[in-house]
């Protein structure tokens, strides 16, 4: 018995010290070069408007009203861009429902902008796999500029330099592909806007 006892010691005294270095030190430790490194991502890269927080950079948002440029669909459940239920819609491409969605949403694309002949970018009818995509290319961008500058009574040029100055470029120029931040973009629009605006997000 005093055996057993002798070798339990050495085995509690090690689980209590790795107890205290990862689960209390290491975390605080992380916690704190995070908060004093890269407090703005360690904070959930969360963006202020008239000091209240109004959403993430890294979270999409839904935007429905003509003024605003629109972002990728979301297949989240029960509601779209629930940052608690990421997920995609795992249609495969033959499925009839994917087909039948993406109709939809050209459908409705073509209604709140009738007189836009240009080709839909694919990522204004598609959702992501995570749901919760908070850009969209340039080109999904620039094919809603002549909507929302008619909503908002902008001129359509102005906009246009509004998305051209919230795209940002490849990852270290390499990585990735140039997108533009829907909800920021949405933001500046309420700054610059010059006519009636719409509601805020």
């Amino acid at each position: 018995m005093p055996d057993s006892l002798n070798s339990l010691k050495p085995a509690l005294l090690m689980l209590a010290l790795m107890t205290v270095l990862t689960g209390v030190a290491y975390p605080l430790l992380v916690t704190g070069v995070a908060q004093g490194l890269f407090p703005q991502q360690a904070n959930g890269s969360q963006i202020e408007k008239d000091g209240k927080v109004v959403g993430s950079a890294l979270i999409g948002q839904p935007f429905s009203d003509p003024g605003y440029f629109w972002g990728r669909p979301s297949a989240t459940g029960p509601v779209p861009y629930n940052a608690g239920a990421s997920s995609g819609s795992n249609l495969g491409p033959t499925n009839p429902a994917l087909a039948d969605a993406v109709r939809a949403r050209i459908a409705v694309l073509h209604a709140a902008d009738p007189g836009n002949t240009a080709p839909i970018p694919v990522d204004l009818v598609t959702t992501s796999a995570s749901g919760l995509d908070p850009h969209i290319s340039p080109a999904a961008a620039d094919y809603q500029v002549a909507r929302v500058a008619r909503a908002r009574g902008m001129d359509a040029g102005a906009v246009a330099a509004l998305v051209a100055r919230y795209t940002e470029d490849r990852q270290f120029g390499v990585l990735g592909e140039p997108r533009v931040n829907v909800l920021q973009l949405n933001l500046a629009l309420d700054t610059a806007v010059k006519g009636p605006s719409p509601a805020s997000p």
